[in-house]
Parts: C-alpha cells; structure tokens; sequence
C-alpha cells in the first residue's frame, strides 16, 4: 500500500497537491489529514464524490510500503506506518540549515516556487498528462492561496505559467 500524506491543518495547496500527486502515482491513496482549513472543508463537501481522497477514520490498518508526503516534511502519525517506511518528499518549503537532517529513507525532491501544487503540475504536464475542469480548479486554488494570487515575494514565473496553464484547461 501507498498513501499520499500532507500536514495537519490542511490548505488549499496541500490537498491540491495531494490530488496532483495521485495523478503522478495513480496507486497510491491520498489520505486527508485529520483537520483541514475550513475554506478547504467547504470545496470537499461540494465535491467529495469526485475527488480521490480517503478519510484517516476510513483507513484500514495495512502495511505501507511507501508514502509520498507533499507539502510538508514532517511525518503524520497514520496507522500502519513504519519508521522505516520509505518517504519520497515533495514541497517548495525549502530545509533550513539548521533542520534536522532527513532520515535515510526519505528522498527529497524540493524547488522554491511559491507553492508545491506547482512543481506537481510541471511534471503532470511534462509527462503529457492533463486534468478536468475540477481537478484543474483546485490546483489553481492551491497556487493562489500560497502564493497570494500571485503576490507573494516567492511566487514567480513557473508558479505564473501554471496558474496560465490551469486557467487554459477550464480552471473557475
């Protein structure tokens, strides 16, 4: 089993990426964390049955064999995970030096844009993939809402082209 993990108190981007990252690793679930921020809560009751997620309180105990966490670098608590579980880490928060190191087993695949929903979208497009109008919708909500729409001092050109992109597959 895999599972698609993010932070406690979940944004926009963090579940935008969530789904991002399921359309990379279509075996993997992307498992909510056990509070998102209410703006987030509101879109997934709308669209619950169209998205991908799974709830932790609907989580049977399995062994997981790998989890991708996006968003973050800390590690949630989740029934079934080992210490020694694999962890592939994507996010645009970039490690500080004086950070504790990643344990061995944990790739890092980090980029400073102004939100992780981005770098997720470039390599979804870079393999050809696509998304619906709904998909495509919260992404942009991802990169608007950790990016300001687009203000921030960290947002720049790729977190842009995105959005563009996004807007062009019929993002509302």
């Amino acid at each position: 089993m895999q599972l698609i993990l993010t932070h406690e108190n979940s944004d926009f981007d963090a579940v935008a990426s969530q789904m991002l990252a399921h359309k990379l690793y279509p075996a993997a679930l992307p498992m909510l964390s056990r509070r998102v921020n209410r703006n987030v809560n509101g879109f997934l009751t709308l669209y619950w049955d169209m998205l991908p997620y799974i709830r932790p309180q609907d989580w049977q105990r399995e062994p997981v064999e790998q989890i991708i966490l996006v968003d973050t670098h800390s590690l949630p608590n989740v029934r079934g995970v080992r210490k020694d579980s694999p962890v592939q880490v994507i996010d645009h928060h970039l490690l500080a030096e004086d950070d504790e190191p990643l344990p061995d087993n944990w790739a890092l695949h980090q980029e400073a844009t102004g939100a992780t929903a981005t770098i997720l979208l470039e390599q979804i497009r870079a393999a050809g993939g696509t998304l619906n109008e709904l998909e495509a919708t919260l992404a942009l909500l991802g990169i608007y809402e950790d990016t300001g729409s687009l203000t921030y001092d960290a947002t720049g050109s790729r977190d842009a082209a995105m959005a563009a992109w996004l807007l062009s597959l019929g993002a509302r």
